[in-house]
C-alpha cells in the first residue's frame, strides 16, 4: 500500500543553530550545539543538506514511505528545506512555516510557493497571536487560493519540549488556537485545503465542529496525540479515530506521525498504532487507503 506522511520536521542544522543562538546556553556556538545535544539526547544535523535529506530518505526507505510533508519549522530553516525538496525525485514535499498577519506576508508566502517550491504554509494562530479568520490574514489566504494550495493551522495545545529543555520562554496563548475561527476563513477561500493537525490538539470538539462545516477543513492524525489525557471524558484515540471519521468520513482525514530529530527519525511506531486502530475499527482496505496516502496524493496533486 502507497504511504505518504503529510506531517514532519526537517530539523535541518539551521533550526538547532537558531534555538541554541536563542537559549541562555553558554559559551561559542559549537560548544552550544553540543550542550544542546547532551541535555535534550538529540542528534545536531550535519551542516550539509545533502547529507541530512540522504539521511531522511534512508529513513523513509526502511519504513516504505513513497513521499513525507516536510516543514521548515523556523523561518531560518526556509532555504535549507527549499534545497531539500528541489531534488528531483520528489520524495519530500516542502511546507514552510509563515505568519500571515504580518506585514509583507502575502509577497513572502508567493515567492515560497512560485519560486521555492514549497506547497504551502504551517501557521501558529497561539504563537504568533492572530486569528485565522482576521481580515489581516487574507491578503496571505488569497495567495494561498490563487494556488489551490495546503495551509496547516496548529489548534489547540501548542507545547515545544525542545525549548523547554533549552529554558527559552513560551509565548503562547491558546485563546488565538480555536479550530472555529477556521470556519469563516474555509468559506471565503474555499481553493485552500485547510488542515487541523493532531485532530485539534485538545480542541477536538472545536475540530469536529469545523469539519462538519466546511469540506476543505481537513484533519491529520500526527504526533502521540497526548492531549487526549486533557478531555474529561478520557477517550481512547480509537474512539477520536472513530469520531473523526464519523464527521470528516475517511475521504478528509490524512496520516501524519509528527516525526522530528534524529534518532528517533520517522515514527514508524505511530503508523503500526494508527494502523492497528483502523483495523480495529473495520475499516476497509479501500478507506484505509484514502487515509495512508490516497487522500494527501489528491490534495498535493501527485497523480
Amino acid at each position: 500500500m502507497p504511504l505518504i506522511d503529510f506531517h514532519s520536521h526537517f530539523f535541518a542544522r539551521p533550526f538547532f543553530d537558531t534555538l541554541a543562538a536563542a537559549s541562555p546556553l553558554s559559551g561559542e556556538p559549537e560548544a552550544k550545539l553540543a550542550a544542546l545535544s547532551e541535555r535534550t539526547g538529540l542528534q545536531v544535523p550535519d551542516a550539509d543538506v545533502k547529507v541530512h535529506r540522504a539521511r531522511w530518505i534512508e529513513a523513509m526507505d526502511a519504513a516504505d514511505v513513497d513521499h513525507m510533508v516536510t516543514f521548515a519549522s523556523l523561518p531560518e530553516e526556509v532555504p535549507t528545506v527549499a534545497q531539500a525538496i528541489a531534488h528531483d525525485d520528489g520524495r519530500l514535499i516542502g511546507m514552510s512555516i509563515a505568519n500571515p498577519a504580518a506585514e509583507g506576508a502575502a509577497d513572502k508566502v508567493a515567492a515560497l510557493l512560485d519560486t521555492n517550491g514549497f506547497r504551502g504554509i504551517l501557521c501558529f494562530p497561539a504563537q504568533h497571536h492572530f486569528r485565522i479568520d482576521e481580515e489581516r490574514t487574507h491578503a496571505v489566504l488569497k495567495v494561498l487560493n490563487e494556488r489551490s494550495a495546503v495551509c496547516y493551522v496548529h489548534c489547540g495545545l501548542l507545547v515545544v519540549k525542545l525549548k523547554d529543555l533549552l529554558g527559552i520562554p513560551r509565548t503562547v496563548d491558546l485563546t488565538y488556537a480555536d479550530p472555529l475561527h477556521l470556519i469563516p476563513a474555509a468559506n471565503a477561500f474555499p481553493n485552500v485545503t485547510f488542515v487541523i493537525p493532531h485532530f485539534g490538539a485538545g480542541m477536538f470538539r472545536e475540530t469536529l465542529m469545523a469539519g462538519a462545516q466546511c469540506e476543505n477543513i481537513v484533519v491529520d492524525t500526527s504526533s502521540s496525540n497526548g492531549w487526549i489525557t486533557t478531555q474529561p471524558d478520557a477517550p481512547t484515540l480509537t474512539d477520536v479515530f472513530a469520531r473523526a471519521l464519523d464527521v470528516f468520513g475517511p475521504e478528509r482525514i490524512v496520516f501524519g506521525t509528527d516525526s522530528g530529530p534524529f534518532p528517533a527519525g520517522w515514527r514508524k511506531d505511530r503508523l503500526l498504532e494508527q494502523t492497528k486502530i483502523l483495523d480495529d475499527l473495520g475499516i476497509d482496505a479501500a478507506d484505509q487507503q484514502s487515509i495512508f496516502a490516497g487522500n494527501a496524493a489528491r490534495i498535493l496533486n501527485l497523480g
